[in-house]
């Protein structure tokens, strides 16, 4: 697939990679750089590096390879579907299951998973690591995902996501106990500038990050909350309640090392995933209940 885009003066002076992620919001940032190196991507007909920063009028010239033959192993497995029909599928993705093969976890994936339950009926956009997967969560964190199975569907849920329309909210436990019933935290959040494990609150070299919250109930040191995103930058639920000093219960990274309860990371569920359909035009909202280790520390909280 051939693109091309010229640069306006709006977006004058940003890198490349960085442009590029904006304007294919179906691509990952990885996969661009990667054709990058390749010299799959050329400027005023040159090859630039990741850290060209476009000018006005810049004419960029993008060639994503077309969709190979998938390599990843289709695996049995069971599959906790939330809906299903021929353009998407639902999943109510466990704590510990990985989204996409990656370093370390070739096997076991929920796109492993995927393999064997749509055999050939899954988006090749995002290339043979990421069949119809156009948004992912963390390991650790439970919940409503929403997985492509053809191009059409991919293009028309990456576009959402893009214009923010998309309904995602999030149910966490949080550190402390929030003053305000709600509040909006909108601060850019990017590579953390010592540790690139890591995110952080990056005003210089952040994307723009918008998370709403609303607290649903108050126990003695910790709170439950709502969280709606408007953004869905990398760990942004986390850093940015971790940014006004409440983390999230369970979040070895962004919070305490250790934890009074026995988690297995953070307390951060998918509850609610409000798409409109690709093919159809109705706006369809799925709701995945809150697992039971989510449930049994809720009512742990309220008697302490």
């Amino acid at each position: 697939m051939d693109l091309e885009f010229i640069v306006t003066a709006e977006d004058a002076g940003i890198r490349i990679d960085r442009y590029l992620s904006d304007q294919c919001s179906q691509v990952s940032r990885s996969y661009l750089q990667k054709l990058l190196k390749e010299e799959a991507v050329l400027v005023n007909e040159k090859p630039v590096k990741s850290n060209y920063k476009v000018g006005t009028l810049d004419k960029i010239q993008l060639a994503i390879p077309e969709a190979v033959e998938l390599e990843i192993e289709a695996e049995d497995m069971p599959l906790d579907i939330i809906y299903e029909d021929k353009d998407i599928i639902l999943i109510n993705k466990p704590k510990g299951m990985v989204v996409h093969p990656a370093a370390g976890h070739y096997s076991g994936t929920l796109v492993n998973g995927l393999m064997s339950h749509c055999k050939e009926d899954l988006s090749g956009i995002n290339g043979v690591m990421r069949p119809g997967i156009v948004h992912r969560i963390d390991m650790d964190t439970t919940g409503a995902l929403i997985v492509c199975k053809n191009d059409v569907a991919h293009n028309s849920i990456a576009e959402q996501l893009k214009e923010h329309s998309i309904t995602r909210k999030y149910f966490a436990v949080v550190h402390g106990v929030l003053k305000q019933d709600e509040g909006t935290i909108s601060a850019p959040i990017g590579r953390h500038p010592v540790d690139r494990k890591k995110m952080s609150i990056n005003e210089k070299n952040g994307r723009e990050a918008v998370t709403h919250y609303r607290v649903l109930e108050r126990y003695r040191q910790f709170t439950y909350v709502e969280c709606q995103l408007e953004t869905g930058r990398t760990h942004q639920i986390r850093v940015h309640l971790a940014s006004i000093g409440h983390p999230l219960l369970g979040d070895s990274v962004y919070g305490p090392a250790k934890s009074p309860y026995r988690l297995n990371g953070q307390t951060l569920h998918a509850g609610i995933l409000g798409i409109i359909h690709p093919r159809t035009g109705e706006y369809m909202e799925f709701t995945a209940p809150l697992p039971d280790y989510f449930e049994d520390l809720l009512r742990k909280l309220r008697t302490t």
